[in-house]
C-alpha cells in the first residue's frame, strides 16, 4: 500500500492509552473523491481514529500523510482544520437562536476577525455560496427560520453544511443517521452521496441499513485495526466480522 493517489494515508498507526491499544498497527488510504463507510463494535478504534487524523491524539508510532505528503503528525488540531480535514460529531452543534442561512453565513472561510465580522457586507459572491449550500443541504426553504425550530435530522444537514461552508477536501462525519425518522435517514445518504462528487467522505456509522444506502466500500474495524475491507455484502459474509459484530 503507497500513498500515491490517495488523499488520506495511514500506515501502521498505534495509540495506547495506560496500556491499552486503542489503534493496533492501523493501515487504510482514502481516495480523492471517495467515500468510504467504518464500522465496528463498540471500542473497535472509530473515535481514536477520528482524533487522530484530526490532530486531537498524536499516535504513538505510523504514517499519516494527508494529499499524499503532509505529515499530519507534526500538526495541532487548529492546523489540520486549516489544511481542510472537516469533523462533525454525533450531536449537532448550531447557532439555534440565528437564522438558518445566518448558520451558514458566520461558518464560511474567510479571514474574519471581531471587528471584519460586525462591519462586514455580504458580497455577492457569498450569497452565492450560501444559496448553492443551502440548496445542497435541502435547507433552502428553512433559511429565514431559526436553527432552533429545525428537526434533530435538518439540524444534522444545517451542521454539514457549516463544515462545507469551511471548503474542507476531507470530511469526518460521526453516526449522522442517529436519532432521524427513515426519510431523513434516506435524504441524508443521498446528501452524502452527492457531497462524494467534489469532496472526500468517511462515514462512521452503526446502523446497517444506512451503510447499505450509502453504497461504498466498507472498513470494518476490531481492536484497533482493520478486520475486514470491501462492499457491505462482501464484509457483511466473513465469518469473522460475523463472529465480532454483526452476530451480536
Amino acid at each position: 500500500m503507497t500513498a500515491t493517489g490517495s488523499l488520506l494515508y495511514l500506515d501502521g498507526v498505534s495509540v495506547s492509552f495506560d496500556g491499552f491499544k486503542a489503534l493496533n498497527n492501523l493501515s487504510f488510504l482514502i481516495g480523492r473523491n471517495e467515500m468510504r463507510a467504518i464500522i465496528g463494535p463498540n471500542g473497535a478504534g472509530k473515535t481514536t481514529m477520528m482524533d487522530v487524523i484530526t490532530g486531537k491524539t498524536r499516535p504513538d508510532t505510523g504514517t499519516l500523510l494527508f494529499g499524499e505528503k503532509l505529515d499530519l503528525t507534526r500538526h495541532d488540531e487548529a492546523e489540520i482544520a486549516g489544511f481542510g480535514i472537516g469533523r462533525k460529531f454525533q450531536k449537532p452543534t448550531v447557532f439555534e437562536s440565528h437564522t438558518v442561512e445566518d448558520n451558514i453565513a458566520l461558518a464560511l472561510k474567510a479571514p474574519r476577525g471581531p471587528f471584519a465580522t460586525l462591519f462586514h457586507r455580504r458580497e455577492r459572491e457569498e450569497s452565492a455560496r450560501i444559496d448553492a449550500l443551502l440548496e445542497l443541504v435541502r435547507l433552502d426553504s428553512r433559511r429565514d427560520d431559526l436553527a432552533g425550530d429545525l428537526s434533530h435530522g435538518q439540524k444534522q444537514w444545517l451542521e454539514i453544511g457549516m463544515l462545507l461552508a469551511q471548503d474542507p477536501q476531507l470530511l469526518l462525519i460521526d453516526e449522522p443517521a442517529a436519532g432521524m425518522t427513515d426519510a431523513e435517514t434516506a435524504a441524508t445518504a443521498d446528501l452524502l452521496r452527492d457531497i462524494s462528487k467534489s469532496h472526500s467522505v468517511v462515514v462512521v456509522e452503526h446502523d446497517m441499513t444506512f451503510v447499505r444506502a450509502l453504497d461504498v466500500k466498507v472498513t470494518v474495524l476490531h481492536e484497533g485495526s482493520v478486520l475486514a475491507e470491501g462492499s457491505l455484502d462482501h464484509v457483511s459474509s466473513d465469518q469473522k466480522v460475523i463472529d465480532v459484530y454483526l452476530g451480536r
